[in-house]
C-alpha cells in the first residue's frame, strides 16, 4: 500500500479520515496525499469586468486554504516525511477522480456524515460516485477514534467467483495487521440457502488462499445490510469490508432505511472494493 489519498473539505469527518489514514500509513509505511477541491464562484476564476472578486481577495482566499492544509498536515501527519497536498479547482467527485488518475493511490480514505457508513457509502453523492467509477479501494469512516485497532475485520460477501478480486484486495489490506478475519455470508428470506451449503460455498471460495486467523459465519437476517451490521456489532469487529458492483452493488438491498437504532450504534469503518 504505497499511496493513500485523503480528500479534505476541512469538516470534522475529513479529519476523522486523517486519524484513521495515519494509523494505516504507519503500519504500511505509505505515502500520504491530501487533496482539497475548491469550487470557486465564477467571479474568482474570471476576473473580468463586473467581477465581485479582486485578485488580492482571491489570493488571500487561496492562502487561507493552503494554511488550513498545512495545519492538517501538522496536526495529523507530523511524524510523516512523505506527505503531499494538492488544491484542485473542481467539484469534489471530479477532483478525486482526476487526482487519483494522476497519482494512482492504493487506497482512498474518506469521512462520512451519513446515517450509516454503509448507507452513505452506497447512496451518498460523492462517495457513491467515487466508489462506482474507480477501481480503487475506498475506506469510509464516520468516527473519530484515535485508539482504533485492527484486531477484528469482517469480509461480508456472497462468495461468488466475481468477488475473488475484492477478497484478494481485502487480504492485501489485512497483511499489515495481525487481525482475526471473519468471513460472513448473510442469508435472507429472498435468497436463502441451507447453512451447510453456505459454509461449503465459503470454504470452496477460500481454498486457494493462505489464510491463518479466520472463521466462517453464516448469518440469517431480514436483509443483507442488517445482517452485516448486526453481526459486526455482535462480534465487536473493528472494520467491515464488502465488495460492490458499481452503482448496483448492495444498493439493491437498500429498499428501506436501516433502523435508527442501528444507525446510532454501528459506526464501524467500511472498506469497499469494486468488482
Amino acid at each position: 500500500m504505497k499511496k493513500i489519498l485523503i480528500p479534505i473539505d476541512f469538516s470534522k469527518h475529513s479529519e476523522y479520515a486523517c486519524v484513521l489514514a495515519s494509523k494505516i500509513a504507519k503500519k504500511a509505511k505509505s505515502e500520504i496525499h491530501l487533496v482539497h477541491m475548491v469550487e470557486l464562484p465564477s467571479g474568482i476564476v474570471d476576473m473580468g469586468a463586473g467581477s465581485n472578486f479582486s485578485i488580492p481577495e482571491s489570493m488571500l482566499y487561496l492562502k487561507k486554504v493552503k494554511d488550513k492544509l498545512v495545519d492538517i498536515k501538522a496536526k495529523y501527519f507530523d511524524e510523516f516525511e512523505d506527505i503531499q497536498h494538492s488544491i484542485r479547482f473542481q467539484n469534489p467527485f471530479e477532483g478525486i477522480r482526476d487526482y487519483s488518475q494522476k497519482i494512482k493511490p492504493d487506497l482512498i480514505v474518506m469521512g462520512s456524515k451519513g446515517q450509516t457508513a454503509l448507507k452513505e457509502m452506497i447512496i451518498g453523492s460523492n462517495t457513491e460516485k467515487t466508489i462506482a467509477s474507480m477501481n480503487i479501494p475506498v475506506l469510509i469512516t464516520k468516527k473519530n477514534d484515535a485508539k482504533f485497532k485492527f484486531k477484528k475485520m469482517v469480509f461480508a460477501s456472497t462468495f461468488e467467483k466475481d468477488e475473488a478480486k475484492a477478497f484478494e484486495g481485502f487480504l492485501e489490506f489485512t497483511r499489515f495487521f495481525n487481525s482475526k478475519l471473519y468471513l460472513l455470508k448473510v442469508n435472507t428470506p429472498k435468497n436463502f440457502e441451507d447453512s451447510i451449503d453456505s459454509k461449503n460455498k465459503v470454504e470452496k471460495f477460500i481454498k486457494k488462499y493462505d489464510i491463518e486467523k479466520y472463521s466462517i459465519h453464516v448469518y440469517n437476517s431480514k436483509s443483507v445490510p442488517r445482517g452485516i451490521l448486526n453481526f459486526s456489532t455482535d462480534k465487536e469487529v473493528d472494520l467491515i469490508s464488502i465488495a460492490t458492483h458499481g452503482r448496483t452493488g448492495l444498493s439493491k438491498y437498500l429498499n428501506g432505511s436501516i433502523s435508527m437504532s442501528l444507525s446510532k450504534n454501528v459506526v464501524k469503518p467500511v472498506l469497499t472494493f469494486k468488482v
